[in-house]
């Protein structure tokens, strides 16, 4: 089995792990889901509901007070009101909420959720009681009345030509990096320079750079095979840079015997295991502050630094769109709108009237 089946196994076994603990009738609404969202959707669908309940039964409401979650029934499901769900979109903003830790044992941590954040609840529960609406089985549906979080403009953070050259530097000579973890960049420096100049020179997601796989990469083709979420597979096309990167690396990989269950990774850690998510957001974050110590970079903003220097450079946003993998150029539109501001601003240079322009007098 690979990686990415793993992967979807893996969000199987927690949606059930999940819907064990939901009430009864909820095991139709995921049924249904099944056809039109991955594994990993309804997972996040399943954990937004299961906190929405647990929030309804934690005596925050006098209706549910004292009521055991798996209890709860579709008559239940109809007592819902919309203020209830103001209410637990309040809740969430800032909470205590206890967890598990394999050091620690259990202990409490403060959660917190921004206006995005809330809106994804809020569209999980939408989902939600929109499905029971349209098939008749409650009477009215709350959740549609209750409005959207409004959501501020971030300022997009990228990288600008200087800085992603310093970046690449520090990566590869270790420049500013302390004593110890100069030890360590001694084994890791030819690895982490190809997964920076993967990220700036195709701009794929994180989960699909941990993703790969030594059979995905075509050196002949200068061409990778990627899995976009969805579970979809896409071919992209790689640059010199990119290509040196990988092939200096992958003659490393290949004299390294891999963990069991990992012989397919391209991306190995330095315990022979497939590199995980959270093992490159650390070492982007390692580096970026060494380089860009004002800007807070992640694998997120290394993608927006090689999405905006192929509009700059192709002007082209259906070409940006496709090769960052969304499904609606609206989405790379929203993204770059800015650039297209900037451009609009040169065209006042461009255009020349006289050549001496008066002065005032």
């Amino acid at each position: 089995m690979d990686y990415h089946e793993q992967k979807q196994q893996d969000y199987t076994q927690r949606l059930r792990a999940i819907l064990l603990e939901l009430p009864e009738f909820c095991r139709m609404y995921f049924r249904a889901a099944e056809t039109t969202t991955g594994n990993q959707t309804r997972y996040g669908y399943a954990v937004d509901i299961r906190n929405f309940f647990r929030y309804l039964v934690s005596g925050e409401i006098e209706a549910f007070a004292g009521r055991d979650m798996k209890s709860l029934t579709l008559s239940d499901l109809n007592r819902v009101e919309t203020l209830h769900i103001e209410m637990y979109l309040e809740y969430v903003s800032v909470y205590r909420q206890e967890t598990e830790t394999e050091q620690n044992g259990a202990m409490e941590v403060v959660r917190t959720n921004h206006e995005r954040a809330k809106a994804r609840k809020l569209s999980a529960i939408r989902a939600f009681f929109k499905y029971y609406f349209k098939h008749g089985l409650i009477d009215n549906n709350v959740a549609s009345l209750v409005d959207t979080p409004k959501l501020h403009e971030k300022a997009i953070i990228r990288l600008d030509v200087n800085e992603v050259a310093d970046l690449l530097d520090t990566v590869e000579q270790g420049y500013g990096l302390s004593e110890t973890q100069k030890r360590f960049h001694d084994r890791t420096a030819v690895r982490d320079a190809a997964i920076l100049t993967l990220f700036l020179g195709t701009g794929i997601r994180i989960s699909e750079l941990v993703g790969i796989n030594l059979k995905d990469v075509d050196f002949e083709r200068d061409q990778f095979v990627v899995t976009r979420k969805g579970g979809n597979q896409d071919r992209l096309s790689f640059g010199p840079e990119v290509r040196e990167a990988l092939l200096r690396y992958r003659a490393e990989r290949l004299e390294v015997t891999p963990a069991e269950g990992h012989k397919d990774a391209f991306f190995l850690s330095l315990q022979r295991k497939r590199i995980t998510t959270r093992a490159v957001e650390q070492l982007v974050g390692k580096y970026a502050k060494i380089s860009t110590p004002l800007k807070k970079i992640t694998p997120h903003k290394l993608r927006s630094t090689y999405g905006t220097i192929l509009y700059q450079e192709s002007g082209d946003i259906y070409l940006v769109a496709d090769v960052l993998g969304h499904k609606d150029v609206n989405t790379t539109r929203k993204h770059y709108a800015a650039i297209d501001e900037d451009r609009k601003r040169t065209a006042a240079r461009y255009v020349k009237l006289r050549d001496d322009p008066p002065t005032d007098q």
